[in-house]
């Protein structure tokens, strides 16, 4: 009640007309943590980073979606959903509409939806993450969908722009979804030739089943850059994950492939998260992860270790705990998925590491 009272309120600074038939709902999570992180270990001098205390905002959002009854079994569906940076110290809390954010229309024959989109290749990834959020230093995207290092998320592991997806009905647990990236940036005709050749697109591709305990996915995402060097990367990943009553064991296999003009290069990773209920409020959340070598390049695979404990306050409330370490070869640089703790994991060798401790709250 309280959230339809309160999305009332934010429409009716819009236009109530513009709102009365449709109905919307007012969604997100705040959270926020304190952090201790360092890196050290790099071949480098000059790129270890010594511990700092920080405040990081994991996954904080806020969004508003709705629909609207159509007749005749048709629905229009809406979502507009932003980061918030409640965590900024000087410039004050940020926001945007950067996350899913799209209009549709939904009906027996699936769903069909045109914005910035979650990919099911992102999509998988992000449900086969057993933290909260899944976000923070322990994200599973420190090593998934890279190759051989990098801060942040890989390009798999964002949300695509300019995208239209269609999401098909559940058969017997079985969802297929399909979406397109289209090629806005594709230069004029006097780039051609030249290093600044862009007509980039792309399709991702995914099959999920879901149905009592188990969980299984499989996905394809290929990308074209379009640019002279005829650049083209794909990843492929896969997911199975059983809840067994007292908690959840998984498994995440991910190959990325890059291929350009005189390169042609592959990585494989895998991922290993499980929770365990300790009490009705409290459980221990885990997860392994493991990237091998970059074919053609020695040294340059990576380990992620994640340890965390979460305790539920309330339906909507945990407080949490969290340890996460990636120990890099002397040829990698993988840093942290989320929350990259800055140059320090731009060297080679180097082993970001740190711990969390902090609320989130979803309303």
């Amino acid at each position: 009640m309280q959230k339809k009272i309160l999305a009332l309120a934010v429409a009716g600074l819009f236009s109530g007309a513009a709102f009365a038939q449709t109905n919307v709902t007012v969604y997100g999570a705040a959270d926020v943590t304190f952090d201790n992180v360092k890196s050290e270990g790099a071949a480098a001098a000059g790129f270890n980073l010594p511990a700092r205390n920080r405040v990081s905002a994991n996954a904080s959002f806020l969004g508003f979606r709705g629909s609207e009854d159509l007749g005749g079994g048709l629905r229009a569906v809406f979502q507009f959903e932003g980061g918030v940076s409640n965590d900024a110290a000087v410039t004050g809390v940020g926001f945007s509409f950067n996350r899913d954010s799209f209009v549709g229309l939904a009906g027996g024959f699936g769903t069909v939806a045109a914005g910035i989109l979650t990919g099911p290749t992102r999509g998988l990834g992000t449900t086969m993450d057993p933290f909260a959020g899944a976000n923070g230093i322990t994200v599973n995207t420190g090593l998934l969908g890279k190759l051989g290092g990098g801060a942040g998320a890989s390009q798999f592991d964002t949300r695509w722009n300019n995208a239209i997806a269609y999401t098909s009905p559940t058969f017997s647990g079985m969802t297929v979804t399909a979406a397109y990236v289209a090629n806005e940036n594709k230069t004029s005709d006097g780039f051609a030739g030249t290093a600044g050749q862009l007509d980039t697109y792309g399709y991702d591709l995914g099959l999920r089943y879901s149905l009592g305990p188990i969980l299984a996915g499989l996905t394809y995402n290929q990308v074209s850059i379009g640019d002279t060097a005829n650049t083209e990367t794909a990843a492929t990943r896969a997911a199975f994950r059983y809840n067994f009553g007292q908690g959840t064991v998984g498994l995440v296999w991910d190959r990325v492939e890059l291929e350009a003009t005189g390169i042609d290069r592959k990585r494989n990773a895998w991922f290993l998260p499980v929770t365990f209920n300790v009490t009705p409020t409290g459980k221990i959340v885990a997860q392994y992860g493991q990237a091998g070598d970059v074919s053609g390049l020695s040294n340059t695979g990576a380990k992620l270790f994640a340890l965390g404990y979460e305790h539920s306050l309330s339906k909507r409330t945990i407080v949490k705990a969290v340890w996460s370490q990636i120990s890099n070869e002397a040829g990698a640089n993988y840093g942290f998925g989320a929350n990259p703790i800055g140059v320090g994991v731009g060297a080679a060798g180097a082993d970001p590491r740190g711990f969390q401790v902090g609320v989130r709250h979803s309303f």
